[in-house]
């Protein structure tokens, strides 16, 4: 399998109250992308401005931090067909990786917008670089900038940063270093095209946990009336698990359980809501097994959301009872 590392630029409008906001937040100025082999050797690159058909202006901190100017782009080739061309350069046998979640998720929308065949049916598997860095040298929630990585990892800094092919070079550079064999077991699920149905949802389990990515629901009740949503299944023996905490929300995007297995111990599930680009819903799950302080910790959580829940209930009432 190659890698296809991916940076991208993008301009959007000056005005926020603009209303192409609601067609296209940003649109692609620019490709970046560095291919590696499966022994990590990069191999081949790609890069290409694009003539923009959305925003005829460029947005100035786009202009003053990428140094790409509107006149640079009036001789350019369009999205769809640079996209063609970058598509059939990355091959067959690839997987995309990104310096964040964020570049996949804007490609796949440039693409729907300027009308062309989604990258495929589902979430699309790719390597979070910025993750797997976090992952592989720090303490796996900290997010850094590119910039910090190379220096963290010496790497020297021979090209200026904040163009798109430089900023994939600096990226593929940085996913050379990463050898930890867990990091790179950590793939990321872009989720802008979800399961289209039951059968086809992300079930994935790593060291250390379990993922579980559900189809969209058309709402949140939908959604949390679902079996499997609500299930928890120990991801190492696959035996469905009593909960001894039912799942319980501090906000209503969150919820949280937990859950015993008479082989592994104490399981803690989290189903974090989120919103399709459609506005229907749809649940990314993740169970892990976990030890007594964190146990008690989700106890103590939940107490406190029902004291705090109590505490509402009788103001209420006082309330009413004033207005009688």
């Amino acid at each position: 399998m190659d890698y296809v590392v991916l940076d991208l630029e993008w301009n959007q409008a000056s005005d926020s109250r603009d209303a192409r906001n609601r067609l296209l937040t940003f649109e692609i100025i620019e490709i970046g992308a560095v291919k590696l082999n499966g022994r990590m050797e990069i191999v081949d690159t790609f890069e290409e401005l694009i003539r923009p058909q959305v925003y005829d202006t460029m947005h100035h901190i786009t202009e003053k931090l990428i140094g790409i100017h509107m006149k640079d782009l009036s001789g350019c080739r369009t999205f769809d067909v640079v996209m063609k061309d970058f598509l059939a350069w990355c091959g067959e046998d690839f997987m995309f990786g990104t310096w964040g979640p964020q570049d996949l998720t804007e490609l796949q929308k440039n693409m729907r917008f300027f009308g062309m065949e989604p990258l495929g049916k589902g979430p699309v598997r790719f390597y979070d670089i910025q993750k797997l860095f976090s992952i592989a040298y720090e303490d796996q929630k900290v997010r850094r900038s590119l910039e910090y990585a190379v220096d963290y990892l010496q790497i020297p800094k021979d090209i200026p940063f904040h163009r798109a092919i430089s900023d994939a070079v600096y990226t593929a550079r940085v996913f050379q270093m990463i050898k930890d064999p867990i990091a790179l077991q950590r793939v990321s699920f872009d989720t802008f095209q979800l399961p289209e149905n039951h059968r086809s949802e992300v079930h994935v389990v790593f060291d250390n946990y379990a993922k579980y990515i559900s189809r969209p629901f058309p709402d949140k009740e939908a959604l949390m009336a679902d079996k499997e949503v609500l299930s928890t299944r120990c991801y190492l023996c696959h035996h469905n698990l009593r909960k001894k905490v039912r799942w319980f929300s501090p906000n209503g995007k969150h919820y949280y359980s937990l859950s015993w297995c008479d082989k592994h111990g104490w399981m803690k599930g989290k189903i974090r809501v989120k919103k399709a680009d459609d506005d229907m819903v749809y649940a990314v799950k993740t169970t892990k097994l976990v030890g007594e302080k964190e146990v008690a910790a989700l106890m103590e959580r939940k107490d406190h959301i029902r004291q705090l829940r109590k505490e509402h209930r009788h103001r209420e009432a006082q309330e009413k009872l004033r207005k009688r």
